[in-house]
């Protein structure tokens, strides 16, 4: 069996060749003669002088679907009901193509555009003799002054920078839980206030709130009142 192809130079698929037939036979896209176009359709496919099996699929598929449409286009049509045209599908199709094929001649105008532009190089300025500067030994020592201040700023500060903030001794709480207990020796109410009087460092204000905070959780004090006039009440069981 000899191999069989097929090839149709004229036409770059089926869509093409219908646009051709239709033209030829100077009818409307809009309604298509399918019986008429269907037999000048197969006469083109079985005129063609080789087939080649990948390119023929898409003519053959298309033959058959011209068949489809003129055998629904051949029933009878329920008066009652209306249906769809069946070649609009086709129709959608073949405007589709048609406004592609349009626009190819466009695209391949404008496919090389450019290609051959060689963008021009700056042209090289004028030639100059050497640079001269004209500067007071003034000029240098203020520019140098500027950076090292700019080197400065980016140092990080030095330890005298945090002195006060860091690096004292933390106040122990149990240090200052005793030192509120033995307040109350004499009294049985404190102010809140009054125990932060005379705190020299930020490390002894806290561990005098935490001292208030745990001499609470033990039930060993009360708090009362609100803001500056909170005071602390000795619990009575636990007064030395």
């Amino acid at each position: 069996m000899n191999e069989m192809t097929f090839h149709l130079s004229a036409f770059d698929g089926p869509l093409d060749l219908l646009l051709h037939l239709i033209a030829r036979n100077k009818v409307s896209i809009y309604d298509i003669p399918i019986a008429s176009i269907l037999e000048q359709y197969l006469e083109v496919l079985h005129t063609a002088e080789a087939m080649d099996l990948d390119v023929a699929g898409d003519f053959i598929a298309m033959a058959a679907q011209l068949v489809y449409i003129k055998s629904k286009m051949l029933l009878p049509k329920p008066e009652a009901e209306e249906e769809e045209d069946p070649r609009a599908e086709l129709v959608e199709q073949l405007l589709e193509y048609q406004r592609m094929k349009e626009m190819t001649p466009y695209f391949r105008d404008h496919l090389d555009v450019g290609r051959d532009v060689i963008a021009k190089p700056p042209e090289p300025r004028g030639e100059r003799g050497p640079v001269e500067y004209h500067h007071q030994p003034s000029d240098l020592v203020r520019a140098a002054r500027a950076l090292l201040e700019r080197a400065q700023r980016r140092t990080p500060p030095s330890a005298a920078a945090f002195r006060g903030i860091v690096g004292r001794e933390s106040v122990p709480v149990g240090v200052k839980i005793a030192a509120i207990l033995k307040r109350f020796l004499g009294q049985t109410r404190l102010r809140f206030t009054s125990l932060f009087e005379g705190a020299k460092s930020r490390s002894e204000v806290v561990a005098t709130f935490l001292a208030v905070l745990e001499l609470s959780k033990e039930r060993r004090i009360v708090l009362e009142g609100d803001g500056e006039q909170t005071e602390l009440t000795l619990v009575e069981d636990d007064r030395a």
